[in-house]
């Protein structure tokens, strides 16, 4: 290939026919034409698709075995390039033993409430030096808080809590959006997630980029809550973090929103959703 990069410039400099050059260089004068063509099949893709989805665990290299099993001709480069492309592949690291947890790679945006949400802790310290830590759950959709719980330590007994007592008036969300910390990988919360159809979706190692909505938030609550203040007890820091999530979510226009405040986009959201469906209805 560097051989056909500086062709050009050799027959430039010596004013060498093309025939000429490439006899020097040992070109092939095809390649120097040659446009390659990507084939697309979309009935493999969706097979492809399909095979990942039963056998959970199969890599690119085992899904082209059964695909030549079942009488399709296919190259592993093929299969591994449609495999990559429909985000299938499989993470290096997981959880063990649990049942909630996604597996493959694949990352959806999410397009209503209630279908994606992030978890994360941070941490922080009173006036006396006492450690704490506040534990955030946000819409990744809406961007709206929806609990910024502090204490001085959380089980994950507590973070299950936290999430039956949001349920209760929001819904269940399709997804959670999580780092790998004991609280969100325990049997408890997998457990939860299990019965209530909820998927666990955590962050690869080193890669908090996969969490970003909540890295973003948690970065608004250390600049506007956290730094500004020295809190003198924990009953202190819960008082402040209420008054500051609703003026958040009620107030803060988010540029990402069009300079909606999480609460207005998420009603204009909800209203959209419920004039798509009784349109449906109506044309039906």
């Amino acid at each position: 290939m560097r051989r056909i990069a500086v062709q050009p410039q050799v027959r430039t400099t010596w004013q060498l026919s093309e025939r000429r050059s490439c006899a020097i260089l040992g070109v092939n004068r095809k390649a120097l034409h040659y446009q390659p063509v990507r084939r697309d099949d979309p009935v493999l893709r969706r097979r492809i698709k399909e095979i990942a989805t039963t056998r959970i665990r199969y890599g690119y290299k085992r899904i082209t075995v059964l695909l030549r099993r079942e009488g399709w001709l296919v190259n592993v480069k093929r299969v591994r390039r449609m495999y990559r492309e429909e985000g299938l592949a499989l993470r290096a690291r997981v959880p063990k033993r649990r049942r909630a947890v996604i597996v493959r790679e694949a990352r959806v945006i999410p397009t209503a409430p209630n279908q994606s949400w992030s978890m994360d802790f941070m941490h922080d310290v009173l006036a006396d030096g006492t450690k704490i830590r506040l534990l955030i759950i946000v819409d990744n959709f809406s961007r709206e808080s929806l609990a910024l719980e502090a204490d001085y330590g959380f089980k994950s007994t507590q973070v299950v809590e936290v999430l039956r007592r949001l349920i209760t008036g929001r819904g269940l969300p399709q997804r959670i959006q999580c780092d790998n910390g004991p609280e969100f990988q325990s049997v408890q919360l997998d457990q939860w997630a299990y019965w209530n159809r909820v998927k666990l979706d955590f962050s690869r190692p080193g890669r908090p980029s996969d969490n970003a909505f909540c890295e973003s938030f948690n970065n608004r609550v250390r600049q506007e809550l956290l730094n500004p203040h020295w809190f003198t007890s924990l009953l202190d820091v819960r008082s402040r973090a209420a008054e500051w999530q609703r003026d958040y979510n009620t107030n803060h226009p988010h540029s990402s929103l069009a300079n909606l405040t999480p609460a207005e986009f998420a009603k204009r959201a909800t209203n959209m959703s419920l004039q798509a469906a009784i349109s449906g209805v109506a044309v039906e």
